[in-house]
């Protein structure tokens, strides 16, 4: 996640200082939000206090205080120097928790296996977040094991699969206000064209699927299918791709199989626990959909 992303997170402050609902924003709150995030972006480049200082608009000295105290709690980890600071273990304990409480990601993991073991390719389940896509889980190719886990990998939407199927389900005011800032270019494929990046969805819409050709990683396709268990859709699967073991025949089979694994998903999960809204709270365990 850029720097830029992480701004972007920030919620709208009006000149007294109110945020959504007319509540006062506590400053220190939010500044130890950022500081958070800010450090989980950076994986593992260990930061000096000047790069958050600048980044954030913090000064030194109050950051300083506020970084050893979260050094102090176990959610900021720090060098034998004191001089660089990476984000710590007890920050996992919330990441685990939120998983562990989410029912449809319960629900969704026998289909995930399924998926896995019906196409021998990596599988996604991914949850939009503002204008980015949450890696929620991840089933990998026995081909190809990537050196690290994706879950909880945050990537811009319109570069993804998932994140295009779902940017599809959305019209009007709520999908101009996705497409209000400039779009990424994480590679030369990336679509960074507005009216370019509403003709593939309108094409989405079409298909029944999104695709992904090589626009968030080179070498690399995607196919993106949105799960409509809430309105609008929040979640969706994907299946990534070598591009160099794809042919049509292949691709058939990929869209069959993840089309009958997004249809079985649907199927089992309830309705959405706050109807009309983005938002999917955690509700009552779910039993897991039956394998297909």
């Amino acid at each position: 996640m850029t720097d830029k992303s992480i701004s972007a997170l920030e919620p709208a402050v009006d000149a007294e200082g109110l945020i959504e609902g007319g509540v006062l924003e506590v400053k220190s709150a939010a500044r130890t939000v950022l500081v958070l995030e800010f450090l989980a972006a950076r994986q593992n480049e260990p930061t000096r206090l000047r790069e958050i200082s600048e980044a954030l608009s913090v000064p030194k000295s109050s950051l300083y205080a506020l970084l050893r105290t979260l050094c102090q709690y176990g959610w900021v980890r720090t060098d034998a120097s004191g001089t660089l600071y990476g984000i710590g273990i007890r920050a996992l304990m919330t990441g685990t928790s939120y998983l562990d409480a989410d029912p449809y990601l319960r629900l969704v993991q026998p289909s995930l296996d399924y998926a896995n073991e019906q196409l021998n390719e990596t599988i996604h389940f991914g949850r939009l977040d503002g204008r980015d896509i949450v890696y929620l889980a991840t089933r990998e190719s026995s081909q190809y094991l990537r050196p690290y886990s994706r879950v909880g990998r945050r990537l811009p939407a319109s570069t993804t699969a998932m994140g295009k199927a779902l940017f599809a389900e959305r019209s009007g005011a709520a999908l101009e206000a996705l497409l209000a800032e400039p779009l990424p270019r994480l590679t030369p494929n990336s679509i960074t064209d507005v009216g370019a990046l509403k003709a593939e969805l309108e094409a989405t819409r079409q298909r029944g699927h999104s695709v992904d050709l090589q626009e968030n990683t080179l070498g690399l396709q995607c196919f993106g299918f949105a799960l409509r268990y809430a309105n609008p859709a929040m979640d969706a699967i994907s299946c990534s791709v070598p591009v160099a073991r794809l042919n049509p025949e292949r691709c058939e089979t990929i869209v069959a199989v993840m089309s009958d694994v997004r249809d079985q998903i649907e199927r089992f999960a309830p309705a959405p626990l706050r109807s009309g809204r983005d938002e999917l709270l955690v509700g009552p365990v779910i039993p897991s959909a039956p394998r297909i």
